[in-house]
């Protein structure tokens, strides 16, 4: 970095009535790099992991339900069975992620990152040697518990590397484990669909990959933390003017949005290629494809909100993304096969940009307790899935798959609920 000679700049300083010379301090700040740029360079990068290991983390989870018809037809398996899965793996997430997301705002654990990866593979290679429906399930737990300790301390992760922009970070690690959502049916499509059910041991290699990023994003956790703690201590402040009572109402609002948010998308997630198969005659391969392209229309929506939270607001994101999908839900189970398409795309993209306005609003609401607000909600969001999957299994078994998504079409009415949040907003986007 060039320096200025001392005798240029203390006379202009210490003359009676003149400044420094502006020219040249701008010369100076032009070819100087900013204080902050190495540490933005950081923070990105480590941003970047995170939400790369989220991808890995979900692509392996999203096998899952990737390989529902494989496993229905080898295990001779109903829909109330595929529903048991999906309940298992996701109540032991939704059950967990709160607590450990609580019991890290007090006692950090800044290796517990790369720990819960390796549970996940072991229920991955579980999985693709399974002998019986109860291996199935204990297989089930062990991805719920990595699960359950990935999200609510990555979250946290996420937001002390925003660098203030929260929403956009949420946003960017949540349309990593988006994209690996997306990507995971697609591979189960052309890997483990050809070999069956031991081709899922071939997805340990990302798994194993996860777990060394992971690890190095903990020692920069650990030596961030004395830090991160000094800053939550000046955010506890931020919405004091709000009663308890509102703020814990405003929780269960956000709670009843991503109840509606997904117990809709379980209804896509996990019958949606038996959807396309029993109403339109599509190939296994076919309907995968279908999905894949749904949710990758779930990552670029993520990805979306949260900017959109970060400049708008993050109330008004919630109001579109809820109550706006709403037609698009009505019009579904009527369309051709070609306009169901286009709808899931419209649907996912519009639904998605919610998630991620929402838990900001809520760490907003909860200033501090980032590790509890983001396990609770990341909990919620498993355990709405789980239950989802399990009643629509039931109710797909009683009548049919295409009477689910003709009565899940009404749930993004319970957007409405939205008018009920207080406007915590206001102040910041008066005075932008």
């Amino acid at each position: 970095m060039s320096e200025t000679s001392p005798t240029a700049t203390i006379p202009a300083a210490d003359a009676p009535g003149r400044l420094s010379d502006p020219t040249q301090e701008q010369r100076q700040e032009h070819h100087a790099p900013p204080p902050a740029a190495q540490p933005s360079r950081t923070l990105f990068r480590v941003l970047a992991a995170i939400s790369f290991c989220h991808l890995l983390n979900d692509m392996v989870q999203s096998l899952l339900p990737s390989i529902y018809p494989i496993l229905k037809s080898s295990f001779h398996l109903d829909f109330a069975h595929l529903g048991l899965i999906t309940l298992t793996y996701q109540s032991v997430a939704s059950m967990l992620q709160p607590l450990i997301g609580q019991f890290t705002d007090k006692r950090p654990m800044p290796y517990a990152l790369p720990a819960g990866m390796t549970f996940t593979l072991f229920g991955l290679l579980l999985l693709a040697v399974a002998p019986s429906f109860t291996w199935l399930l204990v297989a089930s737990c062990l991805v719920g518990i990595g699960s359950a300790i990935f999200h609510p301390e990555s979250s946290r992760i996420a937001r002390m590397a925003s660098g203030g922009k929260h929403g956009f970070a949420q946003s960017f690690f949540q349309v990593g484990g988006n994209s690996g959502s997306a990507i995971g049916p697609l591979l189960a499509a052309f890997i483990v669909l050809p070999q069956g059910q031991k081709g899922m041991a071939w997805f340990a290699i990302p798994a194993i990959v996860g777990i060394a990023v992971l690890y190095r994003v903990g020692r920069w956790y650990k030596a961030r933390h004395a830090e991160s703690g000094s800053k939550r201590a000046e955010e506890h402040h931020a919405h004091m003017h709000l009663s308890r009572g509102r703020v814990v109402g405003a929780i269960g609002v956000l709670i009843a949005l991503i109840f509606s948010k997904y117990f809709y998308l379980a209804s896509l997630s996990s019958y949606y290629t038996f959807y396309l198969i029993q109403r339109f005659h599509v190939s296994v391969r076919t309907s995968q494809i279908m999905l894949f392209v749904f949710l990758a229309a779930v990552a670029a929506g993520t990805l979306i909100g949260g900017s959109a939270g970060d400049r708008y607001g993050r109330k008004l994101v919630i109001w579109i993304s809820i109550l706006g999908v709403l037609p698009f839900t009505l019009i579904l189970p009527y369309a051709s096969l070609a306009w169901t398409g286009v709808l899931s795309v419209i649907i996912g993209f519009v639904i998605a940009s919610a998630f991620s306005a929402i838990l900001v609003y809520a760490q907003e609401l909860l200033p501090g307790r980032v590790g509890m607000i983001s396990g609770l909600f990341f909990g919620v969001a498993f355990g709405m899935g789980g239950i989802g999957a399990a009643v629509l299994g039931r109710l797909a078994d009683a009548t049919s798959i295409i009477t689910v998504y003709h009565l899940c079409a009404y749930l993004p009415a319970i957007g409405l609920l939205t008018g009920l949040l207080p406007d915590i907003e206001a102040p910041k986007q008066k005075h932008a």
